[in-house]
């Protein structure tokens, strides 16, 4: 839908329940219709303020687009994300103006769930203020301030006083697909009922019942979850985050996965000896290089890998690849291995695969979901690599485990079921910054490189730096800047002590938990329907009355002081916030609990095999095609679009595809949605055009297979 006829239903359907709702003066809600009244001409206020800001960006798009067949950067994402809040809006207004005099018409709910949607678009009106700075103060298509530490600096300082809490009660996930929020609710209700009772000495069984207890009280109070879900992504340690991604390890969970996902004849979990090899040089193949094993921090370790395999190949069943496997640890893949599954020849193709997690949690267990999926549909082998994670083993040790682990596959293909014609690497996230970095590595060091990658929305600049998508980090429930930040942190071996829990104290022993805790607190989530049918008053807490919104001056000004660029303004007057950032009269909701964010200046975070899109031409020169797949509403798009044009300017052969409504970290979801599933089969396309050698030419600028449609 064009942003203009956004813009002008939503003045229409406004001005059409103000004259609903101020025609009969005895309405039998009157302070609920007063509520209703307020927060109406408070939505038209923004929205008519808001409307040459969208202009503005709506000229300057295509000049930050990878290409014109893949329209996609964090300056459409934002006007995305508000047109989905305003959609929202305009639906929840029509039916205040078509059922306010019906018998059944709850004002007290509609009046909440207006008031939620209007503080999230006040928010909103605030992201695209800060987008203007972004505009005006970057280079011409640039999307990343990697040298204004000035503007980094400002957006770290507005999301730790920025009001976030509206974001994850009612209005949560709103921008994502539909079929996705149920589950987002869950996550967040789980997460906020184990942040609750973190730190706090219980027994398992009293820990489970008073999350199940917790866990209800948020479903039914929207206001409160977000409210103690702000205040857990601002201030709880790296530990907390840690054990609760860890979830996705447990047994129980994995074996749920085992139970749904397709079965495989190969699932062997492997370890690899710290020896050194010795691989061939491309220069001249009669030669060859030692690789060490992995000695940053720790010292020389063994490197963890899973196999797995659609089919029973040769080589599966040998001793020597069996040597490598606990068997008394993994009964189960010495039943699969069996002399009645019928052995197929050594695939020619391999995969080599790094998973996601910040770089500090989850292992191969967590993805293993869509790599059953993808070694059936492409029946290829996949060594999945279990690298250290930090803080524990922050850089470079989980670079230097995954190249060794690249290394020893190259060697050893034929142990694996593949004869290793074709490899490729493929990872999400921090895994797709491993692969992009290992195949670095192998260029710097003159051995094979893979013969392509796929990196799932990967992460290719670590450093704190603003970019109109990293704005979304104010408003993600999976990607808060505060999170991120810690994650970062801890993988360039900057310390960074969390803020203690502030219910209660005590030690760590609740890390250690039953996921049972967890698991009941996801079966209350699945509730949420509940909600629609209470009186949402009832529950809201007399403490936590909602923020004030803020309302602008009204609007008498001309467009041409609004509008993007002009007279080099973008702020609107300098009068309203730091350093002109915000209108006359405007300023966002703030929040209670202060964030706090450390933005690190250890050079660490920009050494190249950290943030590769800092790299220099020479070390990007040799990789293979790169194939990026990210997500339109993706915090972390932009360094997939700034890496994916660098790539292209250099020469070099590189494609980029863009999933829609989709949040970061989609591959771990592909067995929720459809949309996630068709997500995975992007990925999975790409993966097949390297083992075909389908290689886009570096000028060739192919039109991807879901690409964004222009805002």
């Amino acid at each position: 839908m064009d942003y203009k006829a956004v813009f002008v239903a939503l003045e229409a359907v406004c001005d059409e329940s103000l004259d609903a709702l101020c025609a009969p003066p005895d309405l039998p809600y009157a302070a609920a219709a007063q509520r209703l009244v307020n927060t109406i001409v408070q939505v038209q206020e923004h929205g008519r303020a808001l409307l040459p800001v969208v202009t503005g960006f709506a000229a300057i798009f295509h000049h930050y687009d990878f290409e014109p067949e893949t329209p996609a950067n964090g300056y459409r994402t934002l006007v995305k994300v508000l047109q989905s809040c305003l959609l929202h809006i305009i639906d929840k207004t029509r039916y205040v103006a078509t059922s306010c005099h019906g018998a059944f018409f709850r004002a007290e709910h509609n009046a909440c769930e207006l008031e939620a949607y209007c503080g999230a678009l006040c928010q909103l009106r605030a992201l695209m203020y800060l987008a203007q700075r972004l505009l005006r103060d970057n280079g011409h298509g640039q999307l990343i301030s990697l040298q204004d530490g000035e503007l980094s600096r400002r957006f770290v300082r507005e999301y730790a006083s920025m009001h976030k809490a509206v974001f994850y009660g009612r209005c949560l996930g709103f921008q994502f697909s539909a079929t996705l929020r149920p589950f987002l609710q869950s996550v967040v209700i789980s997460m906020v009922s184990y942040g609750e009772t973190y730190g706090k000495q219980q027994s398992s069984l009293g820990m489970a019942a008073l999350s199940l207890l917790t866990s209800g009280k948020y479903v039914l109070d929207p206001e409160q979850r977000g409210a103690e879900f702000e205040r857990i992504t601002q201030n709880l340690d790296l530990q907390f985050w840690k054990s609760f991604w860890n979830l996705t390890e447990s047994g129980l969970v994995t074996g749920f996965t085992r139970i749904t996902s397709n079965p495989v004849n190969v699932n062997l979990a492997l370890t690899l000896p710290p020896v050194q090899l010795r691989l061939p040089l491309t220069s001249d193949p009669r030669l060859s290089t030692p690789v060490s094993p992995p000695v940053a921090h720790t010292g020389p370790g063994p490197v963890y890998a899973r196999l797995i395999s659609h089919e029973f190949r040769e080589g599966h069943d040998t001793e020597e690849l069996l040597a490598y496997s606990d068997m008394e640890a993994n009964p189960l893949a010495l039943n699969m291995v069996s002399s009645w599954s019928q052995k197929k020849a050594r695939s020619p193709w391999l995969m080599i695969h790094f998973h996601g997690g910040g770089f500090v949690a989850q292992t191969s267990k967590s993805h293993e979901y869509y790599l059953r999926s993808w070694s059936k549909a492409l029946k290829v082998p996949i060594l999945s690599v279990d690298y250290s994670l930090s803080p524990e083993a922050p850089f470079p040790r989980a670079l230097e485990e995954c190249f060794y682990a690249y290394c020893w596959a190259l060697k050893n293909a034929h142990l694996l079921g593949s004869t290793a014609e074709r490899v490729c690497l493929a990872g999400d996230s921090a895994g797709g910054n491993l692969c992009i970095t290992v195949s670095m590595k192998a260029v710097s060091m003159g051995i094979r490189v893979p013969d392509g990658i796929m990196a799932a929305y990967p992460a290719t600049l670590l450093t704190i730096d603003a970019s109109p998508s990293r704005l979304l980090t104010l408003i993600d429930p999976l990607l808060p800047l505060g999170v991120l930040a810690k994650c970062l942190n801890a993988y360039a071996g900057v310390t960074c002590k969390g803020l203690q829990p502030v219910v209660g104290s005590g030690t760590l022993g609740a890390l250690g938990r039953d996921t049972a805790t967890l698991l009941s607190d996801l079966g209350w989530g699945a509730s949420n329907w509940l909600q629609s049918f209470l009186d949402p008053a009832r529950s809201r807490s007399p403490s936590r009355p909602p923020p004030t919104l803020a309302l602008s001056t009204p609007p008498g000004r001309s467009a041409s002081e609004r509008i993007l660029r002009s007279d080099g303004g973008g702020g609107g007057g300098g009068g309203g916030g730091e350093g002109g950032d915000y209108p006359d009269g405007f300023q966002p909701m703030r929040s209670e609990c202060l964030a706090f964010v450390l933005q690190s200046s250890c050079p660490v975070i920009k050494n190249p095999f950290v943030s590769p899109l800092l790299a220099p031409n020479e070390l990007l020169k040799g990789l293979p095609p790169v194939h990026i797949v990210a997500s339109a509403l993706d915090a972390l798009l932009d360094d997939s679009v700034m890496f994916a044009r660098k790539l292209r300017d250099m020469g070099q052969p590189v494609t980029l595809t863009i999933a829609e409504d989709l949040p970061h970290g989609f591959l771990s979801l592909s067995q929720l949605t459809k949309e996630t599933e068709v997500a995975s089969d992007l990925c999975v396309a790409r993966i097949r055009e390297v083992f075909l050698k389908r290689d886009p030419p570096s000028n060739l600028r192919q039109r991807p297979t879901a690409a964004s449609p222009a805002v």
